[in-house]
């Protein structure tokens, strides 16, 4: 594969059709990359893929055909599924066409290639859900070898949000913050919405506001290429209710739960996926 070769031009294998690879495949055809009939999604129970199917993509459980069919191959199952399903594609993969891209945490560059062909390109690619609405941070890591293919892989993501490339020393880190960043800022509008409800409003109308309150910081960040406490310090006011909260959110640790948390899932990370060729 050529760095003036397109994704679009073959089309995207998504080995793996669960959760994360329906929403990738879902957000590549939103963002007008490829048509539904360009994705194929994989799984070893394709019924479950009958919505995509229903939509016009190309579902099966024949991991082979979708990468014969195909340019970019993402290889999006759990890290204990990697090595199997590398056997069953090793075969059709071709150096000069494909590129494969691994989301499976604590594999790396090097293991998967042992698995899919010394020659083969190989990138790792960190997205996370928002991909389903063109909203995701991915993060992209090639060793020199690949470099070349990561034109084509940044086409994918950066249909789908932002992408940023990173040393691949650095994949564990941003699983934790970028990946399972989702579910932590998931479970602090959950629970701004449940300290709306218990002062008075209703559970939907507390999650609306939480929601919406979080998309609007986030974008002011953004926008204006600030540091947080810059923008915190325009809505906190002498002995104000503002910096009541805060104070009050880190004498219970907020900010320490959520650093650790982020270090936690980081450690874990590296270990999910087991090297056949480690000791």
């Amino acid at each position: 594969m050529t760095e003036s070769e397109r994704a679009s031009e073959r089309g995207i294998a998504i080995l793996g059709g669960g959760n994360l690879g329906r929403a990738i495949a879902r957000g590549v055809v939103s963002s007008g990359l490829v048509t539904p009939s360009q994705v194929w999604v994989t799984r070893r129970h394709p019924e479950h893929l009958q919505a995509l199917a229903d939509d016009g993509f190309r579902t099966g459980s024949d991991n082979a055909a979708a990468v014969r069919d195909s340019q970019v191959v993402i290889l999006c199952v759990l890290p204990q599924q990697l090595d199997e399903l590398a056997k069953d594609i090793v075969h059709v993969l071709d150096p000069e066409r494909h590129v494969v891209v691994s989301t499976a945490s604590g594999a790396s560059i090097r293991a998967i290639r042992r698995q899919v062909g010394e020659e083969v390109p190989v990138v790792r690619a960190m997205p996370n859900l928002g991909v389903r609405i063109q909203e995701s941070m991915t993060c992209l890591a090639a060793d020199p070898r690949s470099e070349r293919a990561l034109p084509a892989v940044e086409e994918v993501f950066s249909g789908v949000g932002e992408t940023i490339r990173i040393r691949e020393d650095q994949v564990n880190a941003a699983t934790a913050l970028c990946a399972c960043g989702v579910a932590f800022f998931l479970r602090a509008i959950r629970a701004a919405a449940q300290g709306g409800n218990e002062i008075g409003f209703h559970a939907d109308e507390a999650i609306r506001m939480a929601a919406q309150t979080a998309k609007g910081a986030a974008e002011l960040l953004l926008s204006n290429m600030s540091h947080p406490e810059t923008e915190i310090d325009k809505v906190t006011t002498p002995n104000g209710c503002t910096i009541a909260g805060l104070n009050e959110m880190e004498n219970r640790g907020f900010s320490s739960a959520l650093i650790g948390g982020i270090v936690t899932s980081s450690n874990r990370a590296g270990v999910l996926y087991s090297d056949p060729n480690d000791g």
